[in-house]
């Protein structure tokens, strides 16, 4: 365990978590919702610093982050925990793992310099959070950050963007780019599919953007839940709102987790969600596990219609930087 540095003393030995927007008061001998910061006599702790469940070599393109250093690999990590309750999270095995204790033991641990060295071995320009919400595993996930920077690293957090004040004002100056998922435009959707509030994901998305770190949002798309017509134009109104040319990825759902009585979303249903966000006024839409698709994944110069990044999934297949070949318009984004 280490001390979890997003925190305070609270009355009569509880401590108040300052992670994430639950701000959870947590008792002695206690964890907050995440299940991995814990009330050690007064202090609060991470359970899962330095302990790593999952660790890839990925195309950045898998992030998803399209516009963020094209072609290039992150060294992708993820521990235990989540401060969300999503009934159809794919990486369950990891998020909404709640008793942590023995997994944890099994682990070996990997010092943020250790975590350094792997991914400059492995040839990534930059280092992913992600599997689960870097959020609960904070001070480890910006520890890394700031050690990564001094090593010409970039930082990627890929998070439900649930975040106090507090994280944002640690992280910002820290984390190079962020992929937020933007999971419903209803504050119902949110407390009873997810367990969140919709308003400091919203908050988050523009507290990013203001600060002037790359920024790219994801909406998985699930049948009969979020699929209406409203509320993807709604979605997709609020990304246009903060910035139109910051990308927005409208996902496919596959039934996962307590979600196995939803069927798969139609390929029509994100080929609308797309032709939707465009007549919202954004620039950059792109589908996302609907194979057979690609073209709906490459960068299309919004001047002229060329291609300027052709992908094939997640393999960038040819590319001319971030200025179209066609016309010179200059796709925002950052290249390495």
């Amino acid at each position: 365990m280490r001390p979890a540095k997003l925190s305070r003393t609270d009355k009569g030995g509880a401590v108040k978590c300052l992670a994430c927007a639950h701000g959870c008061v947590i008792a002695e001998g206690r964890t907050g919702l995440c299940g991995v910061r814990r009330n050690v006599q007064g202090e609060l702790q991470s359970l899962v610093y330095g302990l790593l469940a999952a660790v890839a070599l990925d195309p950045i393109e898998k992030k998803p982050l399209y516009h963020y250093l094209p072609g290039t690999t992150a060294l992708s990590l993820g521990t235990f925990g989540c401060n969300f309750t999503c009934t159809f999270c794919q990486n369950y095995e990891l998020s909404q793992a709640r008793t942590v204790d023995d997994q944890v033991a099994c682990l070996p641990f990997l010092s943020p310099e250790a975590v350094i060295q792997l991914a400059l071995r492995q040839g990534a320009s930059s280092i992913a959070c992600t599997y689960n919400e870097p959020a609960v595993w904070a001070e480890y996930a910006l520890d890394i950050a700031a050690q990564a920077r001094e090593a010409g690293l970039r930082t990627v957090f890929v998070s439900n963007g649930f975040y106090s004040r507090e994280l944002l004002d640690a992280a910002l100056p820290l984390v190079d780019a962020y992929n937020i998922d933007l999971k419903s435009f209803s504050d119902d959707f949110y407390r009873r599919v997810a367990g969140g509030r919709l308003q400091p994901v919203q908050g988050a998305i523009r507290a990013i953007h203001e600060a002037g770190a790359w920024e790219e949002i994801t909406s998985l798309i699930i049948p009969g839940l979020n699929d209406g017509e409203d509320e993807v134009r709604a979605m997709a109104h609020f990304v246009a709102s903060v910035d139109r040319e910051m990308p927005w990825h409208v996902s496919r759902f596959f039934p996962m987790y307590h979600m196995q009585d939803r069927p798969v979303t139609p390929s029509e249903t994100i080929e609308r969600a797309v032709q939707i966000g465009h007549e919202e006024g954004l620039l950059y839409v792109y589908s996302g596990n609907l194979a057979g698709h690609d073209e709906a994944s490459d960068t299309i110069c919004p001047q002229c219609g060329a291609t300027v990044i052709e992908r094939h999934g997640y393999a960038v297949t040819a590319r001319t930087g971030l200025t179209c070949p066609t016309c010179g318009t200059r796709v925002k984004g950052v290249e390495r």
